[in-house]
């Protein structure tokens, strides 16, 4: 059988990973109930997909006041500490490993679930993006500036949640800075224009990630720490990118070679780029000369090119998303050469087991 870079173990800290087919973090809006919690069919749903050398979960709000999205899993109750701990159960069981992903959308929420407040952002900029509320589609709203207190106050809801992910049996947390979120929205210049230490310069807009950061490591060490980053996102999830986006990715990068990170997990660009001058289109390879831990990249790669970026050294561990959600069995066809099974968008956010837990494994899938 051919030997495939994907395939080969990668040792991540004190953790062997048996291949580096990474099954990247994906809202699902599954959590159907009042507690926002996971239920067994979140369990069969990431042990379907053990196989991966790491699960990053679905965005699991680190508090109330983090929700943007209607059923989506929390981590800052007990009851959503015990679904997901009926979860880490039966990945270990099945020989994998889990790291939940922390989040926190900002601005890109609604009153509708916050009982009519303004959803907390870096400044009061409406990000004109649609979310989903429990009555369907609707448009955000001018956020609320948040106060010192209120972002001190999110600091240690994150630490908070990082507790209860130690409590609920996860291997580690991933922090989530990307995707135009609220911590995304503070290192955004045009969604950060605070005049305090919180704004204006380079390290000031990334004063409140690294804040959370070290507020997370005083619960896990860092080398269970994992990071998101989308540098060339541009207008997409309200974020317009600046002649600084990449200088401040860059600073933060660099800086984060300092800590022992479990991986820094980077983006490829979401749309094309390559007619803004101030963008770069190849993320990879870029930010493998700046950083210099464990570098997992996403978006848009399949098994050739997820072979091709390991090979060239651009990357070490490569995140499937999409394919992941109809293809449990993920690294088996890579290993194999089978046929990718199509997924189907219109099932990715709705409630139920159709187009979550029922795209069988390529054996099942011949055999029926």
């Amino acid at each position: 059988m051919e030997k495939q870079a994907l395939l080969q173990s990668y040792q991540m800290g004190d953790l062997n990973l048996k291949n580096r087919v990474i099954m990247a973090p994906m809202t699902r809006s599954r959590a159907e109930n009042d507690a926002n919690a996971p239920t067994d069919m979140h369990v069969t749903y990431y042990t379907q997909r053990a196989g991966a050398g790491l699960i990053i979960s679905e965005g699991s709000q680190v508090s109330s006041r983090a929700v943007g999205y209607i059923n989506t899993a929390g981590i800052h109750s007990q009851e959503q500490v015990e679904g997901w701990k009926k979860v880490t159960e039966a990945v270990h069981k099945d020989g994998g490993k889990i790291f939940i992903q922390l989040w926190h959308v900002g601005r890109i929420s609604h009153p509708k679930f916050h009982n009519g407040d303004k959803p907390l952002a870096p400044s009061a900029i409406n990000p004109n993006a649609d979310v989903y509320t429990p009555d369907g589609q609707e448009k955000t709203v001018d956020p609320k500036a948040m106060s010192i207190q209120e972002i001190q106050e999110t600091v240690q809801e994150f630490k908070s949640a990082a507790q209860n992910a130690k409590d609920a049996g996860f291997d580690g947390v991933e922090i989530h800075s990307s995707n135009g979120y609220l911590i995304h929205q503070f290192f955004n210049k045009n969604s950060n224009q605070r005049t305090d230490e919180y704004g204006g310069s380079i390290p000031n807009r990334a004063r409140f990630f690294f804040e959370v950061l070290d507020a997370i490591n005083e619960v896990w060490p860092e080398n269970r720490i994992g990071c998101r980053f989308n540098p060339s996102l541009h207008k997409i999830f309200g974020i317009v990118a600046s002649e600084e986006s990449i200088e401040t990715f860059d600073y933060i990068m660099e800086k984060l070679n300092a800590y022992d990170l479990a991986y820094v997990h980077l983006s490829e660009p979401f749309s094309d780029v390559s007619d803004v001058p101030y963008l770069i289109t190849d993320i990879a390879k870029h930010y493998r000369k700046i950083y210099k831990g464990t570098l997992m990249i996403n978006a848009g790669f399949d098994r050739e090119s997820g072979n091709k970026v390991i090979e060239d050294g651009d990357a070490d561990l490569v995140s499937y998303a999409k394919w992941y959600i109809s293809n449990p069995d993920l690294v088996e066809r890579f290993e194999n050469k089978w046929p990718l099974a199509e997924y189907n968008e219109d099932t990715f956010y709705t409630p139920g087991k159709e187009g979550y837990i029922d795209y069988p494994a390529y054996e099942k899938q011949r055999e029926s």
